[in-house]
């Protein structure tokens, strides 16, 4: 996708006030920043524990059904994709007026690296967050023998 930006005139600002109140709802019109308004599909927020990394990723409308998570050669992929509803339109008693819902499947992927012990990662899915736990390898601590001196 081709970002398009404009540049300021400074000869006529409120034509330049008009022209991005106009443009403003457009999704292709980039302005150098991302719209505050824009976020990925499942944002992500990853914590730090002395245990391990707890991966965050809000997901609503979402069944544990839908969520595939995959771990291969050191990288971690979640992704998600609604299923369509089993009944069919004629087996509906009522009429669709309008449908606002929408849930975008989506794809993440992220790296782990070998201080991550993958045989114990966990993960469940409660009130629209898919929380993931991977937990640390526990460090082998040399130990210290002392030896007498005779």
């Amino acid at each position: 996708m081709t970002s398009v930006q404009f540049k300021k005139l400074p000869a006529n600002p409120s034509f330049n006030i008009l022209v991005d109140d106009l443009l403003q709802g457009f999704p292709f019109v980039h302005k150098g920043n991302t719209p505050a308004n824009h976020r990925p599909a499942a944002p992500v927020n990853i914590k730090e524990t002395e245990d391990g990394y707890v991966l965050e990723v809000i997901a609503p409308g979402f069944a544990k059904e839908d969520f595939k998570v995959n771990l291969e050669a050191g990288l971690l992929t979640l992704s998600a994709e609604k299923k369509a509803d089993a009944t069919s339109e004629e087996n509906k008693p009522e009429k669709m007026i309008r449908s606002e819902y929408s849930y975008p499947a989506f794809k993440r992927s992220f790296s782990v690296d070998d201080t991550i012990n993958t045989e114990n990662i966990e993960a469940q899915y409660v009130n629209g967050v898919l929380t993931l736990n991977l937990p640390k390898k526990e460090t082998v601590k040399p130990t210290v023998k002392e030896i007498s001196v005779q």
